[in-house]
């Protein structure tokens, strides 16, 4: 079975990228949907609250209240990367599991942060998606709650694009349209297959 990570910086359109894979019978991991999850409810969100007070509501985790305590500070965006981390690849390595039990071909890892937190180390091969600083950045302005200063803030903690590409294996460049993105996918697929 190939291990695929799939990464891309914030508007670059990875969760439409990913959706294709979707599309395509690929079974997909969002790491981010198993964080949206574990805030939601269990034993994170009491931990979370241990570490910062006020951030724990009868639904889970404000995400708001605690993005006040992580955003500037890169102590405590580290101390809530420590705690959410391990539950994430429990998730991811059950994922994984169940999809070898299936005999899948390829399953795809979306992970946000996969060089950051050293995902590339268990993937077989890597998928950035990218568009030029010009586009994300017009895509990322236009979100309800987004300022340049957060935007700024994201993109400090991430990776730079051109980093992002040149560790690739392969490339989806989203600027020129969702069919030529859902092309690139049926190519990539078709190329995991034939390897």
């Amino acid at each position: 079975m190939i291990i695929v990570g799939l990464t891309g910086s914030i508007g670059m359109g990875k969760s439409t990228t990913a959706a294709m894979f979707k599309e395509e019978n690929i079974a997909v991991h969002d790491a981010d949907a198993v964080v949206h999850d574990l805030y939601r409810h269990g034993a994170l969100v009491d931990e979370i609250e241990n570490h910062f007070p006020g951030t724990k509501t009868p639904s889970g985790v404000d995400r708001k209240k605690l993005g006040q305590y992580v955003l500037n500070d890169k102590a405590a965006m580290k101390k809530l990367e420590a705690l959410v981390h391990p539950h994430v690849r429990l998730a991811e390595e059950k994922f994984i599991q169940d999809n070898r039990a299936k005999n899948a071909k390829i399953v795809v890892l979306d992970i946000p942060l996969l060089f950051e937190t050293g995902g590339d180390e268990r993937v077989d091969k890597i998928v950035v998606v990218t568009a030029p600083y010009e586009v994300q950045r017009k895509r990322v302005l236009s979100r309800a709650s987004m300022t340049e200063e957060k935007f700024q803030q994201i993109l400090d903690r991430q990776i730079p694009d051109a980093e992002k590409r040149a560790r690739a294996d392969f490339l989806i460049d989203t600027s020129l349209g969702m069919d030529a993105a859902k092309e690139q996918v049926k190519h990539i697929i078709s190329q995991l297959l034939e390897a």
